[in-house]
């Protein structure tokens, strides 16, 4: 049976995933009522093999009915469970797919050694990263020593269905699944960290008038006016043999982009430039020429068992139209193999025509990139080149795109590190030598399959990009089915910043830096000298703070409310100063209504900022005091200061604040930060200062601490676990801050 992965693009998901889905909707017509469905009366045994034959066929959706129809007669079967995870799985069905591999492997795990690896793979799919960790690795557990899997330990066993070897693998095969699920175990936990710092860009569905719930693909922008692509919607239903059958070919379409509105697109017509369309085949995946003057595109066209052959065609534009279509020359489309999605451009000094081929010679493995150079004195094709083993693995890339304008190789691949099935990566050098291959990140990838990524030609290059993730328009399930979607690059934020020490200037090493938004939410970055560095995005307003042991954290603020998605890129230098705890600080004009312990209107701006610092100091706990002067009995006074400090902590808690932080204490009139009077008169500048709120560090809980890095696993604060500052035991402090300056309404 064909890889898994070609129901995934053009040539195979046309007439696999939708074909079977148009053939489940129309062929069966006649039998909407299950009842009058003549395979739904066979016995057991003849439904089994029917279900088997149109898998065989390709014919997943309607194989499912059948089995589906068998296992409620027979639920713990594990052949019928196992055919529902891969007919799930061969139509991006990824929930249920997994769910029943890994009932499969729960009825029968000697039989269905793979199933764990194929779970992992489905729920890698859905998103469900931590548990597909699990599920690979259970899988490598499961086969430490195993050197092949189905019906026995070597090179000759035979397959447990005919014809599906997916059941049995050599073991070259199974060193092969092994190496690939540390590769997906690998690609999980990139995609973890990629979706915690995304790309700065939006990606938006291209709507109803581009996209339907078929297959829409190669998406090939004119200028900044319209936008080409293929399709299989939108066709016309002819009447054959008593049958409704679909006209379900590939074909090209043209939408022009609504004015007025970004990234609109009116309904598509016809793309009549060329008669490139062809009723008998598969036709797609359109590409100009630098010069303007061809035009490349396959055919793909249907053989015995559904099998898909496609050639690249070239037709060049003479005085007034494009001429015939003809088979691009050479060997760029090898007998015996299947060859598509070219795209043409300038590397260099020279003309190079990319495509994707299974040919065996020369190859990785699977489908390959492969380029041919175009002769500019004759218009000849040079032998086609394999891209290399930085490009092309043991399993498929496809979907070339080169972008002269940086000198970068874009494509698809599922044999890298990725995110989900195929991702999108960039390489950088051409025509044959390439380095810094790089996953293009989320959300342009995702746990779904991204291919044909192509970029604007003209103006800042924003992009088109393939996929099936949720949201596309689906016909069967929520990711059977692949829509073109929109990039919209945002501009890139940086903050680069420096976390020093207030006293010296020098950089404090061993350091937590937090930046949280205006919705709470949070990133962290470990640095180890002092430096660090975080993307942001439009529309925010960031805190930045830096958490140490024994040190409490100035803040930064940044803002991207007012940036707009067409400005430039831009990035801001912040510092960050850290100072050594001190252990008792006072916060001026913090007043009380007369006689009273409400704290007034215009003490909430001084208060805000203690607000402020415990927050951003999550571990510190604090000690309120309060003083009077000395009007008034000393029993009055002492509680009227430990109302006053109750008050503060009220309006703390009120704030976000946890009460366990914040003890409150009333000293009344000791401890006096100046002389109440002088030569037996009052002196009313000295009952100002001794009229005060003073705040005291009292404790810093390692606990309490952001010790969390995501870049730099296990080397922040493993040292300082333990330490503590311990509360000091006295009730009162036993020096009166001479700076203090509160001023209060006279204490009765």
């Amino acid at each position: 049976m064909r890889k898994i992965w070609l129901f995934l693009f053009l040539a195979t998901i046309i007439v696999t995933v939708q074909y079977d889905s148009i053939a489940q909707t129309n062929n069966n017509r006649k039998y909407r009522n299950k009842a009058n469905d003549p395979v739904g009366k066979l016995s057991n045994s003849r439904k089994l093999r029917w279900a088997d034959d149109l898998v065989r066929q390709g014919s997943y959706f309607n194989a499912l009915d059948y089995y589906q129809q068998l296992k409620q007669e027979d639920e713990r079967n594990p052949y019928l469970t196992y055919q529902l995870a891969y007919c799930f799985r061969a139509t991006r069905d990824y929930v249920p797919s997994a769910h029943y591999y890994q009932e499969a492997y729960a009825l029968a795990p000697k039989v269905y050694k793979l199933a764990p690896f194929w779970e992992g793979l489905m729920l890698k799919q859905q998103g469900e990263y931590q548990a597909a960790i699990i599920a690979f690795q259970q899988f490598l557990d499961d086969n430490k020593k195993t050197t092949a899997a189905g019906g026995g330990p070597d090179d000759k066993t035979e397959p447990i269905i005919k014809n599906d070897p997916e059941r049995t693998v050599t073991a070259k095969a199974m060193k092969e699944m092994k190496k690939r699920a540390k590769t997906e175990i690998e690609g999980c936990n990139m995609a973890i960290k990629s979706i915690k710092d995304p790309i700065p860009c939006t990606i938006i569905n291209c709507g109803p008038n581009v996209n339907t719930t078929f297959t829409e693909l190669s998406p090939l922008p004119l200028g900044d006016t319209a936008l080409v692509f293929s399709t299989m919607g939108r066709n016309a239903t002819v009447e054959s043999n008593g049958y409704d059958k679909l006209n379900y070919k590939e074909h090209f379409l043209v939408a022009q982009k609504q004015k007025g509105y970004v990234d609109s697109f009116q309904w598509p017509l016809p793309f009549y430039d060329g008669a490139f369309n062809d009723a008998s085949a598969h036709t797609g995946e359109g590409c100009i020429s630098p010069g303007g003057e061809r035009f490349y595109f396959t055919k793909c066209t249907e053989g015995d068992s559904l099998l898909i052959t496609c050639s690249i065609f070239v037709s060049t534009f003479g005085a007034q139209h494009w001429g015939p279509a003809q088979l691009v020359p050479g060997n760029v489309n090898e007998p015996g193999s299947s060859n598509q999605m070219p795209w043409v451009a300038k590397v260099g000094k020279k003309e190079v025509l990319y495509f994707s081929s299974n040919r065996k010679l020369q190859s990785r493995g699977g489908y390959d990139i492969w380029y041919s150079i175009i002769d500019p004195r004759n218009g000849t094709y040079r032998r086609p080149q394999n891209c290399g083993k930085k490009v092309n693995t043991t399993q498929d890339e496809i979907t070339p795109y080169y972008d002269s304008r940086v000198q970068k190789l874009y494509f698809a691949s599922n044999g890298l590190v990725s995110m989900g099935g195929l991702d999108i990566y960039s390489a950088d050098g051409g025509p044959s030598r390439y380095t810094n291959i790089q996953n293009m990140g989320y959300p342009i990838n995702t746990s779904a399959d991204e291919l044909y990524f192509v970029k604007d030609p003209i103006g800042k290059p924003d992009a088109y990009v393939v996929s099936n993730r949720i949201g596309s328009f689906a016909s069967k399930n929520p990711t059977c089915c692949n829509d073109i979607w929109r990039i919209q690059y945002e501009p890139k934020l940086a903050i680069i910043g420096k976390v020093l020490n207030k006293k010296n200037n020098e950089p404090m090493t061993q350091t937590a830096v937090k930046m949280i938004d205006q919705k709470g939410e949070m990133n962290t970055y470990n640095s180890e000298d002092g430096n660090f560095t975080f993307n942001m995005s439009r529309g925010h307003s960031y805190v930045l703070t830096a958490d140490k042991s024994g040190y409490t954290s100035s803040r930064a603020s940044v803002s991207t409310m007012e940036i707009k998605r067409s400005d430039p890129d831009d990035t801001v230098i912040v510092t960050i100063y850290l100072d050594s705890i001190r252990k008792s600080f006072s916060v001026s004009n913090i007043y009380y209504t007369f006689n009273k312990s409400e704290l007034r209107p215009e003490s909430i701006a001084s208060l805000d900022s203690v607000l402020q610092f415990l927050k951003d100091n999550p571990s510190i706990t604090l000690e309120i005091y309060s003083y009077t002067d000395s009007k008034g009995t000393d029993e009055y006074n002492l509680a009227l200061s430990q109302r006053r400090a109750q008050s503060v902590v009220d309006y703390l808690e009120t704030h976000g604040i946890e009460r366990g932080r914040l003890t409150p204490k009333g000293f009344g009139k000791k401890n006096a930060a100046a002389p109440n009077d002088i030569n037996g008169k009052d002196y009313e500048d000295g009952r100002q200062l001794n009229r005060r709120t003073e705040f005291r560090i009292i404790s810093d809980i390692p606990t309490r601490r952001v010790i969390y890095n995501s870049a730099n696993k296990g080397t922040m604060d493993q040292q300082e676990r333990n330490l503590r500052v311990e509360p000091e035991s006295d009730d009162e402090p036993s020096t009166p801050n001479k700076k203090a300056a509160n001023k209060d309404d006279d204490d009765n």
